[in-house]
């Protein structure tokens, strides 16, 4: 079983990159309710625990199965390319009752696996106060749970948008989208997701919108239905790194030969990062950090560019090869 969505002559080049806090939001929603399925994201969870068992999540939760349909209006797709909270849930308190009824009923007729939870048919008997309640869930879960943690979880998916950038103009589409995910594949005028219910969209000149997540991860979702822009959401690169840096079988010995926090720098610049980014990754100062980037920098083990506003460093080839080999 697959959905495949199908390029059309002008698709390619209107396919983009967009950021969503909204979609964050509601897949954080997720991890809390089956954190057994999301284990790089547990350090997150105990933080946020005691700000979660203030909110009542049971409508929102109630439209989220595991297997089955999810509303699109509680997390409409981006028309920019980095989209802000507030113009996000200004959509959502916008969708029509009537959209909202037929989501609604969609979302409690097709799941999987699981019975409709208790009172949840109540949530189609006024489609206006509903839209209104989760609107509101939404903006607390947003405030409490994901926005504290926002420049992290933003950095992430900046640096999956930057590397996948790269890739599209050293490589071209198809190797970019056939990297996706495992479940992904392009076939030249397709791009076909394995493991979902049988579907089929021609894009039709409205191009791709690429979704990269934190949260996500490990699963991917895609958009196929108007009035929604068809979309995709993938788990963005480097999830093991987001919440504590990762260690490689090579770090101690790196470590011996750099120091250690200067080792932790350089293997964490296998993609682009910047001062500020790298300081909230490893619990540093960012004045610290600037001071051992300008020792890896003078030591040629890792480069620096500017990326609009900010400077970016990254691995030289001789620092990438010293962090792969230790």
């Amino acid at each position: 079983m697959s959905v495949t969505m199908v390029f059309g002559p002008d698709d390619p080049a209107r396919t983009r990159f967009v950021i969503s806090p909204a979609w964050e939001t509601m897949h954080a929603i997720r991890v809390i309710a089956e954190p057994q399925r999301h284990l790089y994201h547990l350090p997150w969870l105990e933080a946020v625990r005691p700000q979660a068992e203030r909110l009542d999540l049971r409508p929102l939760l109630m439209l989220t199965p595991r297997r089955g349909w999810t509303p699109d209006f509680l997390s409409p797709v981006p028309d920019t390319p980095a989209a802000d909270m507030a113009g996000e849930l200004a959509r959502v308190r916008a969708t029509p009752p009537e959209q909202v009824a037929h989501e609604v009923r969609r979302s409690l007729t097709e799941r999987y696996g699981a019975p409709v939870p208790p009172g949840a048919w109540q949530l189609l008997e006024d489609p206006a106060a509903t839209r209104d309640l989760v609107a509101d869930l939404l903006a607390q879960s947003w405030e409490l749970l994901v926005e504290p943690h926002w420049p992290r979880l933003r950095d992430r998916i900046e640096a999956d948008v930057a590397f996948r950038t790269r890739m599209l103009a050293d490589y071209g589409l198809e190797r970019m989208l056939g990297d996706l995910h495992p479940r992904v594949r392009w076939t030249g005028r397709a791009l076909v997701i394995k493991g979902m219910d049988p579907a089929r969209r021609l894009l039709d000149g409205a191009g791709l919108m690429l979704m990269p997540s934190a949260f996500a991860w490990p699963s991917l979702a895609a958009v196929i239905d108007p009035p929604s822009r068809p979309a995709l959401v993938y788990p963005a690169r480097g999830i093991a790194e987001l919440w504590q840096p990762a260690r490689t079988p090579q770090s101690d010995a790196l470590a011996r030969l750099l120091g250690r926090t200067r080792a932790a720098l350089l293997e964490s610049l296998a993609e682009p990062a910047s001062t500020h980014t790298l300081a909230r990754r490893h619990g540093l100062a960012p004045s610290t950090v600037s001071e051992h980037l300008s020792a890896l920098r003078d030591a040629r083990l890792v480069s620096s560019g500017r990326h609009r506003h900010a400077v970016m460093y990254q691995q030289t080839r001789l620092g990438a090869a010293l962090a792969d080999a230790g």
